[in-house]
């Protein structure tokens, strides 16, 4: 049977949502040919819903039902109706031709703004978003005498030093004082809510150039234009005066300085809403106007400003992550005391203290809904859109936020609607933004806490995840290497032997970063040590080591591996994660000691295997360089702690072999193949060593 929502459509992981159309040039998603990119939404302002960017947790099952992974054609996507949408149909849309390519004409005919997308959001707007929107009012006759005016001033809160913002000098706008970090950001920031306190509208305009100037457009916004302009003329406006010919904007520009703004223009959206998080960003106007303009810049067809603004608005949906989660931490203490209070007896209930945690609890739940509404809003009109533009770096920001917001608000995030986008994403051409896919996906699988909302991803994306081990990109393969690990730590009984085969071999890649992730996808699958380790014996009575179970195995991987000119390359992706690699002794006792009653002696082919490993063990230790042929050769000299290490190593192996050497000669003296292959490695290390060690006795 199958399990439908109550609101809208079944949500599907096959295909993305049906109102897609196709961008150019965009990747292919494989599940469906007709996949493509969202078109953009017009701010409509927040829903009087209830809404939430996640839908109720733990309805997976009830969402997919038995026909998961059945696409049909009149199922073909996601409804937003229940996630706190301005109306019960998503909006049609009918991309322009040129939709995300850059302009050759004049962007503002290519792309014609909505009606909807407008300047001042106001609560009344929110309530009547289905009627006409009136013009707006005519400005007060003090904010005319102060249209021409473009110089405000602003006091610290400590009474200090005045800053001014000169709109009209370039070195004293928002946007210089935060690429020259002229003051830390919690000092411009604090300024900048003393002057919204001041002056808002003023305040707003600093702000809104302060994106623009970021975009590296060069246009200003008069106070004229803020007052009685939509933001999307505004846009227009601003991508007139955009200069292209470099091409160059701050967020891609090289050098330590832009570096250092990228991170600082970041931190400073994080910081700001940080710090309105208590009461300015629920007033409904600034928020309602920043996630306006960022919306309409994250859709304009100049890159510059599509790129800023989707990081803007990426790190502003993660800043509000952040203060939802203090919003539902302290309505849960809220809640707990309320029920204190209310559990008391009559004669020790204190009716105002009810009253005001009453009151608390309720501002609180208002609050929540504000927060979950922008996450909302902004999810749909910037992210969907946004999440397979045709520049990489856009996608990239898109991946690695989504992954922020479902590990930290996991109750509202970690949903199946929302995981689908990282699943479809990991199709993606280019490299830098299938590792931000994985790398969104580390934390998730890392926490024994939230495996139980990754079933059924795991179930649908596990294959591509297992294909990504051999991607071309060998930082990609490497992190799906170790998310492979997670999921075989969290979810055993998904992976089949076929999965694991396929990593086991990346254990001889010539890249040793993938070999060594692939060796510890061994040591989790294969070498693992038995929890309660029977005592074995050699014939003579011999204690064995714990390491000898996992050593026959090591040996048996060796054997069937039929790789047996590469024993350098498996013990490298061992030795630095598996102490077994370096226990000679229980090395030479299998090869020395008969075996005792209950064990299985040795065979031929395991005796010449395991002295092909422990010789390249004992090479590799002797000297802790990488075999030759597997790079990335190292770029640095060896640490102190590696220095000492060798030394350590070296000593060790040296007063091991010196005593069993000649056991191993003996026994093998009759064998040419194995005489000469412990002649010409473990001799000659232990000669090395005894020749150092005369020359620093000397």
């Amino acid at each position: 049977m199958m399990n439908y929502r109550s609101i809208g459509k079944r949500i599907r992981m096959d295909e993305p949502p049906e109102e897609y159309e196709t961008p150019y040039p965009m990747t292919p998603n494989p599940h469906d040919q007709n996949d493509g990119q969202d078109g953009y939404t017009p701010y409509q302002g927040y829903s009087g819903d209830q809404g939430t960017p996640a839908h109720t947790p733990g309805q997976g099952a009830e969402l997919y039902g038995d026909h998961y992974g059945t696409p049909q054609q009149n199922l073909g996507g996601v409804q937003y109706d229940d996630q706190g949408a301005s109306s019960g149909e998503e909006q049609a849309y009918e991309p322009s031709p040129a939709h995300h390519t850059e302009p050759t004409s004049s962007p503002a005919q290519d792309n014609p703004p909505s009606p909807a997308l407008g300047g001042r959001v106001t609560r009344a707007r929110l309530r009547n978003a289905n009627q006409p929107t009136p013009p707006p009012a005519p400005p007060p006759a003090k904010r005319q005498e102060r249209d021409e005016r473009t110089t405000r001033t602003t006091r610290t809160r400590g009474g200090g030093a005045r800053r001014t913002y000169n709109e009209n000098d370039e070195d004293s706008t928002l946007y210089a004082i935060i690429k020259l970090a002229r003051a830390s950001l919690q000092t411009v920031v604090d300024e900048w809510i003393e002057a919204y306190k001041a002056n808002r509208d003023s305040a707003l305009l600093a702000l809104m150039q302060f994106f623009i100037h970021a975009s590296g457009c060069k246009g200003k916004i008069t106070q004229a234009m803020a007052a009685n302009m939509e933001h999307a003329a505004i846009i227009r406006k601003m991508t007139e005066e955009f200069d292209e010919e470099s091409g160059e904007y701050p967020l891609i520009m090289s050098g330590q300085q832009w570096k250092k703004f990228r991170g600082n223009f970041c931190d400073f959206v994080g910081t700001l809403v940080k710090q309105c998080q208590y009461s300015i960003i629920y007033d409904q106007y600034l928020m309602d106007n920043v996630i306006s303009l960022l919306t309409g810049l994250s859709d304009s067809q100049v890159r510059a400003f599509r790129h800023t603004a989707t990081l803007a608005a990426m790190k502003l949906m993660t800043a509000l992550v952040d203060v939802a989660l203090v919003v539902s931490i302290n309505l849960d203490n809220t809640q707990r005391q309320y029920e204190s209070e209310r559990q008391k007896t009559r004669d020790k209930r204190s009716s105002d203290r009810l009253e005001n945690l009453l009151t608390k609890r309720q501002e609180l739940e208002e609050n929540m809904d504000e927060i979950k509404n922008m996450l909302t809003y902004m999810f749909k009109s910037v992210f969907v859109h946004r999440y397979r533009d045709t520049l990489p770096e856009i996608r990239a920001i898109c991946m690695a936020e989504i992954g922020v917001w479902m590990k930290k608000f996991h109750q509202n995030f970690l949903d199946d609607s929302y995981l689908k986008y990282i699943g479809w994403t990991l199709h993606d051409k280019v490299g830098e933004v299938r590792l931000k896919c994985l790398q969104a996906l580390q934390p998730l699988y890392a926490s024994e806490e939230l495996k139980g909302k990754l079933e059924l991803f795991t179930s649908k994306f596990k294959d591509r995840i297992v294909s990504m081990t051999l991607d071309k990109e060998y930082d990609v393969a490497v992190q799906a290497v170790r998310l492979v690990i997670s999921i075989l730590k969290h979810h055993r009984d998904i992976l089949t032997d076929k999965d694991c085969e396929h990593v086991y071999e990346l254990v001889y890649s010539s890249h040793r970063a993938v070999a060594q992730a692939a060796g510890e996808f061994l040591n989790e699958r294969l070498f693992v040590p038995e929890e309660v380790v029977s005592v074995q014996r050699t014939k003579r009575g011999k204690k064995r080591a714990p390491n000898t179970p996992l050593i026959r195995d090591l040996v048996q991987f060796f054997i069937e591996s039929e790789l047996h000119e590469h024993g350098a390359y498996l013990v490298d992706s061992l030795i630095e994660s598996n102490a077994m690699m370096k226990d000679w002794e229980c090395m030479t006792d299998l090869l020395l000691e008969e075996p005792g009653p209950n064990e299985e002696p040795l065979d031929d082919r395991q005796e010449t295997s395991l002295i092909e490993i422990m010789v390249c063990c004992v090479k590799q230790a002797a000297t802790g360089e990488a075999p030759v042929g597997r790079g990335p050769n190292r770029k640095q000299s060896p640490s102190m702690k590696e220095i000492k290490q060798v030394q350590d190593d070296k000593q060790r192996l040296s007063e091991h072999f010196i005593g069993t050497l000649p056991d191993l000669l003996d026994k093998y003296s009759a064998d040419a193949d194995k005489l000469v292959n412990l002649l010409a490695s473990l001799s000659t290390s232990i000669l090395r060593f005894i020749l150092l060690l005369d020359q620093k006795l000397a």
